[in-house]
């Protein structure tokens, strides 16, 4: 059972126990990586003591979130993974980002960050719906670089392996790679501040279509409901 209990009968009160606690959510961040040892999520959790971290882990894993695997030899040491139970919460956490988005602000000397969680941005802000129909190749300069590819199409955003060529590749730092997909940094400043990038133009300039980095993005929009609190007072549709 979560460590503690809102006397609330509603299943966002339930929500709200599990993911409330401090660490809760970005563990399963991590996960939603891929599996992870202990000392993994220790480096790249800066800031959580070894007892807090176990603590969490094993509060997680007695919820379902997650569970703990034996590697084989010659690692012969654990790893971490979600469940299918815990696997179930990334389309929550994903919009959780896209919410966080609105405090984001620049990054702040000391802010740690892991190239490989541009993969839950691309996947977080990734424009629903046909997108323009080219694969790219984004690499995050960093101490252990991060590539991914992806591409768009009628079908939508989707992840893509390297077994066709890709129509623009970028190697750039974090930051840079952000203002290109967000459409906030041209290829050419890019360039000019030690970006690497290759591709036609036109591919380069359809890049930020495929994304949504707005928090306040039409499409995100709610539509509101109308007549809401007008009643007797003739609102119009």
């Amino acid at each position: 059972m979560a460590d503690f209990r809102y006397s609330l009968f509603c299943p966002l009160a339930r929500a709200a126990e599990v993911l409330g606690n401090r660490w809760s959510v970005l563990i399963l961040r991590e996960l939603m990586v891929g599996p992870q040892r202990f000392s993994d999520l220790k480096r790249r959790l800066g800031g959580v003591s070894p007892s807090v971290l176990a603590e969490r882990l094993s509060s997680m894993e007695a919820l379902g979130l997650i569970a703990a695997d034996a590697l084989p030899p010659p690692a012969a040491s654990q790893v971490y993974r979600l469940t299918d139970r815990g696997e179930s919460a990334r389309p929550v956490l994903l919009e959780l980002a896209r919410f966080g988005l609105h405090w984001l602000g620049p990054r702040e000397p000391g802010d740690h960050f892991e190239p490989d969680w541009l993969r839950l941005s691309l996947e977080s802000f990734a424009v629903p719906g046909p997108t323009p129909p080219y694969r790219y190749r984004i690499e995050v300069r960093a101490a252990a670089p991060f590539r991914v590819g992806f591409a768009g199409g009628p079908e939508g955003f989707h992840f893509v392996d390297d077994a066709r060529p890709f129509d623009a590749t970028v190697s750039a730092a974090p930051e840079q790679v952000l203002g290109l997909l967000a459409g906030l940094l041209s290829p050419d400043a890019a360039r000019s501040a030690g970006a690497s990038i290759e591709g036609d133009a036109a591919v380069l300039a359809a890049l930020p279509a495929l994304f949504q980095f707005r928090p306040e993005s039409p499409s995100r929009a709610r539509t509101q409901p109308q007549g809401r609190g007008t009643q007797g007072q003739g609102a119009n549709p």
